[in-house]
This record gives structure tokens, C-alpha cells and sequence, in this order.
């Protein structure tokens, strides 16, 4: 229950109210808030969240162009995501232009394609450096020839192969490569109302650059979109266990082969009884039968041994160990 007015208080406000001093609606808070306008027409099916993962798994796997495409191409190959956004299929599609290089990949088991698109540039740089050239893209762009889109798709294929790892901590895919298009008038995979996530990467291959656009739709990975988030990415990744790391190392170790030497000892001669030595000259060293020989690995003294057979070849005994660092 509200607190009772005296007659003094009462006065106040009518002698207040009569003055214009005291506005009745007063207290409100009359401030307009700011409204952010929404485009159901385009709704954002991509939050900020989605699209800062998407960067994340694809900076993996430019790591992985970086390092396996230079065995195809024997050309330095320098991979950098840019960006990330979130815009309609139409908006992607009225982007590209003729002649373009889209590659359809079935991003099995999960439903529907995603467009690779590569710079033609880039495409003419790898037909040249695929053909024995040096890697360098035409002056005036033009259509692909089928050996050339050939060509093209061998690289593609192992672009394609390359987003298993990346993705697997949120599906397991069994990516396809269906077919490469060159005509953007015959690229119409999704509606063109459909929300994308399209990542963007620059491709240096030698000292021609190009864009690589990747054109993921929102019906793709809806099934999985819970999983793309930083959270859910970082907790499934998959850590190996450092108990069998550190077996994997020692038994990789153990296999290297190393040099290991024995020295017999050491002499001076100067270089004109260096170039008149004969059969059964004899070469004092600074070394005594009874003394033990030192051992090396690699350039490490590593042991003192002394000297003798085995079977038909010579061998020596180790007989102690050095512990220097």
C-alpha cells in the first residue's frame, strides 16, 4: 500500500502542478530505445560464434595446403585465412564471374555441396607449374580446355581429401569432389535466399596470389551446427596421450641411424710424405697399445673401448662411458 500524503505535500504538488514545475507523466523513462532492424528476408542463421570456429577450423587447414601442396606443385605455397562472413547464396553466386573455377563437394555424410571457388589465376599458375613451366598465370583470362580442367581437378581432389582432419573433431566427413564448374550461370546449388558462411583464404603459390572461397550453406551443416562453436571444438579435439607420444617418439628414435667411430689415434706428417706413402709404411700415433680408444657419436666422445675382433671384422669393447653434458 502506498504511503499517505500530508496536506502540506498536497499543496506542493497542486501549487507545482499550476506553475508547470511538475509534469504528471514525469519518472518515465520517455528515451526511445534503439532498435536493430531485422531482415526476415535474410535471416542470420550464422552467429559471430559459428563464423569465429568456421575461421578456426579452416586456419587448420590451410596448414595443410601449406604443407601438401608444395609436393604436387614444387613450388612454395604460402595458405592465410582472411575472413569469415555470413551472406546469402545469391549474394556469393552475383560475386562470381566468367570464367570461374567452382569445385562441388559432396560433404558427405552430411547433407547437400560445398563450393570451393578458386581464382583463375590461381588456376592457370598450377596448370603451368602441373605442365613443366614456372608457375606464372595468363595475361588475358580465358576458358579451360578439358585437359586443363583435368589437371586442375587432381589438385582439387587433394584439397578436397585435405578437410577431413580439420573438421573431425565436429564430423567425421567423407568429402567427394562431384564435378569442377566454370560457367557461375550453372552454379545454382542452393536457393538463392539460403544463408552461407563463406571463408575466404589467400593463396600465394610462388609470386602469384589468389582467393580461395569456400561456400558453406546453412542447410549443410545445420545438423551439426551445435557442434561449431569453440567450446565443443576445443574439448573433442583430439589430444593424444602422452604416454604413447612418448612411445611413438622413443621407437621413431631408435630406429635413426647415427654414426658411431672408433679412433685409433692421431698423427701429424707433412704433406710430402703424405703424397710418397706406399704399401706397409708404417704412421706413429700418439696412442699406446694398452690405451683404450675413444669412441665418438656423431662429434660426441661418447665412450672409451678397446680395440679387437668379431668373427671376421674388427669391433671394439666398450669399457666405460662418458657423462659430460
Amino acid at each position: 500500500m502506498s504511503d499517505v500524503l500530508s496536506q502540506s505535500e498536497i499543496d506542493n504538488l497542486l501549487s507545482a502542478l499550476s506553475s508547470g514545475d511538475f509534469d504528471p507523466a514525469g519518472g518515465e523513462d520517455t528515451d526511445e530505445r534503439q532498435v536493430k532492424e531485422y531482415d526476415f528476408a535474410r535471416p542470420s542463421k550464422f552467429s559471430k560464434e559459428h563464423l569465429r570456429t568456421l575461421v578456426f577450423i579452416f586456419e587448420h587447414y590451410a596448414r595443410l595446403l601449406s604443407t601438401n601442396l608444395p609436393v604436387y606443385l614444387q613450388k612454395n605455397v604460402q595458405v592465410e585465412v582472411m575472413h569469415s562472413e555470413a551472406a546469402t547464396y545469391q549474394e556469393f553466386s552475383n560475386s562470381l564471374s566468367n570464367p570461374v573455377l567452382l569445385g562441388v563437394v559432396n560433404f558427405a555424410p552430411l547433407e547437400g555441396n560445398v563450393i570451393m571457388e578458386l581464382a583463375t589465376g590461381l588456376g592457370y599458375a598450377i596448370i603451368d607449374r602441373m605442365l613443366g613451366g614456372t608457375g606464372q598465370p595468363l595475361d588475358k583470362s580465358r576458358e579451360f580446355t578439358e585437359i586443363e580442367l583435368a589437371i586442375i581437378e587432381r589438385i582439387m581432389v587433394v584439397c578436397t581429401n585435405l578437410l577431413v582432419e580439420p573438421w573431425q573433431s565436429v564430423q567425421q566427413l567423407e568429402p567427394v569432389l562431384e564435378r569442377i564448374e566454370t560457367n557461375s550461370q550453372f552454379a545454382q546449388f542452393v536457393t538463392p535466399n539460403e544463408m552461407t558462411s563463406i571463408i575466404t583464404m589467400n593463396i600465394k603459390i610462388g609470386n602469384v596470389e589468389g582467393l580461395m572461397n569456400v561456400c558453406i550453406p546453412f542447410a549443410v551443416l545445420e545438423p551439426v551446427i551445435n557442434r561449431v562453436n569453440t567450446k565443443y571444438w576445443y574439448s573433442t579435439a583430439q589430444v593424444k596421450d602422452d604416454g604413447v607420444y612418448q612411445e611413438v617418439m622413443e621407437e621413431s628414435i631408435q630406429k635413426a641411424q647415427i654414426p658411431v667411430r672408433a679412433i685409433m689415434g692421431k698423427s701429424a706428417i707433412s704433406v710430402n710424405d703424405f703424397i710418397h706413402l706406399q704399401p706397409g709404411d708404417i704412421i706413429k700415433v700418439n696412442t699406446k697399445i694398452e690405451d683404450e680408444l675413444d669412441v665418438y657419436v656423431g662429434n660426441i666422445k661418447k665412450f672409451s673401448a678397446i680395440p679387437g675382433a668379431y668373427d671376421d671384422s674388427y669391433a671394439v669393447k666398450i669399457k666405460s662411458i662418458y657423462r659430460e653434458e
